[in-house]
């Protein structure tokens, strides 16, 4: 993406000053530019374990991310790089650099949980860097993973037992997780057989049997990796160069690092390029770089005012930040298009009421587009709300723009036959019979006119209504016409005003029943349009699902082979619910999405009503 290519080099998203977190606003401009969806990978590890390094290679880059060659931690806070995804097209690749943790210069390990509790929020792919072997100890650097449960709620309201097994469903909306190891010296052996890094990995987290408090200790941080993320991957590098060059890593030609190490780094870009997915939210909405600014500035914020970060509520307050700015940018849709309409006023009905559902349509399409989590239709009734508001006063300019012209016409058509009535033309023996010849071929004349607008007829009416006296005081100074004459002159006269009233009735009835019809399919349009968005969204929540169940059974298994069967049935249970949820998940379509498509067909839309109100006020 172009807005991407604008990084050339990282920025700081979260700032880490005296252990207090908070949101630089120039970051957060610059992802609110990024409209397409991200792929967000995070790197987190001990201070001084190389994490910059890997994170300037999957930028493709030397440099980039700070590396420090001495003792002190390079980064602080958060720093972010935004590229264009060197895989995937139309999607922007963010790489969040993680301040080291650990730093005895903190002193606040508390601001080492909340770093690490905002990579997991904000990643799609978390990367943990660290350093020799994964041993024990090296598990035990990683209890920031177990202290999740206590640093990140689901949802913003729940019971004992809903915050009992809340944990259990992190692997719906956690990163895949991929251990790196730098520094790799040992071979890759388990009991004399060679096996791969992901093995290798497996083993490091095998559990072991048990109930005492050091076993339960030594299991904690083990089960939380292997329960809460939905796929596990290892890489093991080795050095990349001898200890010397190790201070001039960001100066080092390819040729000079170890060729293993080469290979290694180009198989674990290869992965992240070709396996991170996009970035979602709970529910499997996709995440934009705007969304991904927001979501960044609600759990900073969150952290700052000493809450827990709660994904319900941030799902919540980014889908009333988006939909608002969706029905915006829709309801822009629809005015520019229309625009194009008014400056042909005035139009007929046909026009109008086309283009009105046109427009409407693409609207519609603009804000399923970008709106996400409408449950009860809120902002897409919204949207028809401003919409028809917007109609209501084209319609009205419509109307004026007919009726001037009509007027203006009749004026012009009647202008020679004013003044011959003023110099008492028709006042003579035989005049009115002239009088009616000139009016007739004035109405004649009128009708020929094209592209008069909806009131064509109603002005006419008028017209002719406003000539009733004249008329009638020609009939009757006429010397020529007996009181017979008069009589029958008159009943014609009735008659044809009758018949003129009806046209400007079946003028307003033509347009009722088009402007219905419209509305109608307006309105079929617009709840096919909720069908599918609400159908898209049931297959992400689907999706992210079947991600977490495949993730459970694949667990499950492995308890099974190892002989942890209590843990396998608990498993068991939590697929089992997974499943059942994922079942109901259609219920919300009958308990509120259907009563509100099928009330939407029911109501007479506000043009309508609008309509009837008007016609109402002129018959007064």
């Amino acid at each position: 993406m172009s807005n991407a290519r604008l990084m050339p080099s990282p920025i700081c998203l979260v700032e880490n000053v005296n252990g207090s977190l908070s949101i630089r606003k120039d970051a957060i401009e610059f992802l609110s530019r990024i409209n397409e969806p991200v792929v967000v990978v995070s790197v987190v590890g001990l201070y001084r374990t190389g994490k910059s390094y890997l994170m300037n290679r999957l930028a493709g880059q030397q440099s980039g991310f700070a590396l420090g060659n001495t003792i002190e931690s390079k980064t602080k806070g958060i720093w972010m790089w935004c590229v264009p995804h060197p895989y995937k097209e139309g999607h922007t690749l963010v790489l969040l650099d993680t301040e080291g943790l650990g730093d005895v210069d903190k002193g606040d390990s508390k601001n080492d949980s909340w770093i690490f509790c905002l990579a997991v929020l904000l990643s799609s792919t978390l990367v943990y860097n660290s350093r020799g072997t994964i041993d024990n100890n090296a598990v035990e650097n990683l209890h920031y993973v177990a202290e999740l449960a206590d640093n990140i709620k689901i949802r913003s309201t729940e019971t004992a037992d809903e915050e009992e097994d809340e944990n259990s469903k992190f692997v719906q909306f956690f990163p895949s997780f991929i251990w790196v190891v730098r520094d790799f010296t040992l071979e890759l052996e388990i009991d004399g057989k060679k096996v791969t890094e992901d093995k290798y990995l497996e083993f490091a987290l095998q559990l072991k049997k048990g109930v005492s408090q050091k076993i339960n200790n030594y299991n904690l941080p083990r089960q939380c990796i292997r329960n809460y993320f939905p796929s596990r991957n290892c890489f093991v590098f080795p050095s990349p160069a001898s200890p010397e060059n190790m201070k001039r890593l960001e100066s080092l030609q390819e040729r000079d690092l170890v060729p293993d190490f080469l290979e290694v780094t180009s198989r674990f870009c290869n992965h992240i390029f070709y396996n991170s997915v996009v970035k979602t939210v709970k529910g499997g909405h996709r995440v934009t770089g705007k969304l991904l600014g927001h979501l960044a500035e609600i759990y900073v914020d969150t952290i700052s005012s000493g809450k827990v970060p709660c994904l319900d509520n941030a799902v919540i307050a980014l889908a009333k930040l988006e939909n608002q700015t969706a029905v915006q940018e829709a309801l822009k849709v629809y005015q520019s298009g229309m625009e194009k309409v008014k400056s042909k006023f005035p139009v007929g009905v046909d026009d109008i009421s086309s283009e009105h559902q046109r427009f409407s349509s693409l609207a519609t399409s603009q804000f399923m587009k970008r709106s996400f989590k409408d449950e009860k239709g809120e902002y897409v009734k919204k949207l028809s709300e401003d919409i028809d508001m917007y109609y209501v006063g084209l319609l009205q300019e419509n109307e004026m723009a007919s009726d001037r012209k009509c007027k203006d016409l009749l004026k012009n058509l009647y202008s020679d036959m004013n003044k011959q009535l003023q110099e008492g033309k028709y006042s003579q023996c035989g005049g009115y019979e002239l009088y009616c010849k000139d009016r007739d071929a004035i109405v004649e004349q009128y009708r020929r006119e094209p592209n008069k607008g909806v009131l064509a007829e109603a002005v006419l009416n008028e017209f002719l209504n406003e000539r009733g006296p004249e008329a009638k005081s020609i009939l009757y100074t006429d010397t020529k016409l007996t009181e017979n004459d008069r009589k029958i002159q008159e009943e014609k006269e009735r008659r044809g005003l009758l018949e003129q009233k009806c046209k400007e009735e079946e003028e307003k009835r033509i347009e009722s029943e088009r402007m219905l019809q419209a509305e109608k399919e307006r309105q079929e349009d617009r709840i096919r349009q909720m069908e599918e968005k609400f159908n898209q969204e049931l297959e992400q929540q689907k999706q992210e699902m079947d991600r977490a169940i495949a993730s459970k059974v694949k667990e499950q298994e492995e308890m099974l082979k190892k002989g942890f069967s209590e843990k396998a049935e608990l498993l068991n249970e939590e697929i089992t619910n997974l499943k059942k949820e994922k079942e109901n998940s259609g219920g919300f379509m009958k308990e509120y999405v259907m009563p509100l498509l099928g009330a939407v067909t029911e109501m007479l839309p506000a043009v309508l009503n609008y309509r009837v109100l008007m016609k109402g006020l002129k018959k007064v």
